[in-house]
Order: C-alpha cells, then sequence, then structure tokens
C-alpha cells in the first residue's frame, strides 16, 4: 500500500471512530431518557457517568467530521458524494418540512415543527437516520479502499506528483526559479487532464493547456469560479517562466506557484 492509501485508510479510520461517538452524542441530545437507559443496561451504573461525559457535542464537532469526511469520500468514492452531501443539505423547494425532508443542518440550526398546540411534528431525531447514512457512507469507502477498488493508479499518480512538487520547491529554493516553475506547470496540466478523463470531459485540443482544462471544468461544474481564478493565476505565473524573452519571474512567484500546485493536487478532484 502506497503512503497516500495508507494516509487515507488511517484518515478513515479516524473518522469511523469520530463519527461512531457523533452518532452516540446526537442520539443522547435527542432521545435523552431512552439513550440513558439503554446506556446503563449495557454498561451498568459504574460506567455510565464516564461514558456521557466523554460524548462530543454534535453541534461543535459535526461541521469538522462532515468536511473531512466530504473530501475523503470524493476522493475515494466520488459516485457517492452527492448522496453523502444531500443528508446534509435541506431541499430548496419545501412546501412543508416533515420527517422525510428534515436534514443535518435543520438539525444544527435547531429546527423544530409543532402544531398549534404546540406538539412536535418533526423535530431533532429526524436527523439521526441522515447522519447514520453518511457514517455508512464513510464505513464504505473504507471498505472500497481495502478492497483496492479505488484507483490504485490514481493513487500511485499522485505520490509521483507529490515527488515532482518537492522537486519544484529544491530546485526554487537553488535559485533556479524558471525550471522550477516549468516542473509545476507539467504536474498541473497532468493533473487536470487525469480530472477530465475522470470525470469523462472531452477535450478537443490535441495539447491542452492549463487553461484549458481549468475552464473545462469549470464549464462543467468541477471547480467553482473562485478555484477556477485561482488556477489561472498559477497558468499565468507558469507562462511566464515558459517565455523566455519576458519578464523574469520573482522568488515570490515561484514560492506561490509551487505551494498553489501543492494545493491544486489536493483540492481539485
Amino acid at each position: 500500500m502506497s503512503e497516500k492509501s495508507e494516509k487515507f485508510s488511517s484518515k478513515l479510520d479516524e473518522l469511523i471512530h469520530m463519527g461512531d461517538n457523533l452518532f452516540q452524542s446526537i442520539q443522547y441530545e435527542c432521545r435523552p431518557e431512552e439513550y440513558k437507559k439503554e446506556v446503563l443496561r449495557i454498561l451498568g451504573k459504574e460506567k455510565f457517568n464516564d461514558h456521557i461525559n466523554k460524548l462530543p457535542s454534535f453541534n461543535e464537532e459535526y461541521q469538522t467530521w462532515f468536511s473531512e469526511a466530504q473530501a475523503l469520500v470524493k476522493q475515494v468514492m466520488p459516485d457517492r458524494l452527492t448522496d453523502f452531501n444531500s443528508h446534509y443539505e435541506s431541499p430548496r423547494v419545501r412546501k412543508i418540512i416533515s420527517y422525510q425532508n428534515y436534514m443535518i443542518r435543520d438539525f444544527l440550526q435547531g429546527l423544530t415543527i409543532r402544531n398549534s398546540i404546540g406538539e412536535v411534528i418533526v423535530g431533532g431525531s429526524a436527523a439521526i437516520p441522515e447522519f447514520r447514512q453518511q457514517l455508512n457512507i464513510v464505513r464504505a469507502a473504507k471498505k472500497n479502499l481495502d478492497s483496492a477498488l479505488m484507483d490504485i493508479s490514481g493513487i500511485m499518480q499522485a505520490d509521483l506528483f507529490d515527488s515532482e512538487v518537492d522537486s519544484a520547491r529544491a530546485l526554487a529554493k537553488a535559485g533556479h526559479l524558471r525550471a522550477a516553475g516549468a516542473v509545476c506547470g507539467v504536474v498541473i496540466e497532468k493533473h487536470l487532464l487525469q480530472v477530465c478523463q475522470n470525470h469523462s470531459i472531452r477535450i478537443t485540443k490535441k495539447n491542452p493547456s492549463i487553461s484549458d482544462l481549468n475552464q473545462a471544468l469549470k464549464d462543467n461544474g468541477n471547480v467553482d469560479v473562485p478555484q477556477w481564478r485561482f488556477v489561472q493565476h498559477l497558468a499565468d505565473i507558469r507562462n511566464l517562466c515558459d517565455h523566455a524573452k519576458e519578464k523574469e519571474p520573482t522568488k515570490e512567484q515561484i514560492d506561490d506557484l509551487v505551494a498553489g500546485t501543492d494545493k491544486v493536487l489536493k483540492t481539485v478532484f
């Protein structure tokens, strides 16, 4: 297993462990009496208080878990990303809020629907099955990784790109600014081309530039406007390095390009 896949596996283990604790927490917050009764039955009085005191705050820690889990699902099992996100985001148009369309975001906002006499129609407990499904998707991502069903060649390529970024960083440190910029440009091009292929985006040019690939990803909805502008900025610096008659790139520009290349590898999929 490569170093990157080992990191994926380790991080997924952490997310599953944290997710299990958050699942316990949301059950306790939504159904305290029922939850306490079950914990007492399983753990007994001696361990009860310790268990309750160690439960995390779902409202405080969920967003961190969600962001990290979302990034891992996007890399390991991209076909499930939309499903994963759907359990968090509430539908844009809801004539009524029901148990079926109450999502985790509603819970975090403390949304509770009551009838005319104050009885709860739908409340936080409706978010429990939504979070369970998110956690199950993360577990499936772990199994997907462990069974080698993910694209191993993609991991190997990512490791190679990381090595090339390190080489560019060393070239920049030694004062070979144009060479460092050229290496970064090649890495970005290859990475964006692979991302386009992963999403079945047709590229008509025989030798597409960073700008061509970046625009195709934007048009297909794979990068947002801030990401598009960021990559375009890196492309401008790279072009400065490739044209000898242009002004010399500065050390600051190349440092930005090296750091930006590393960011693109980790955020554009």
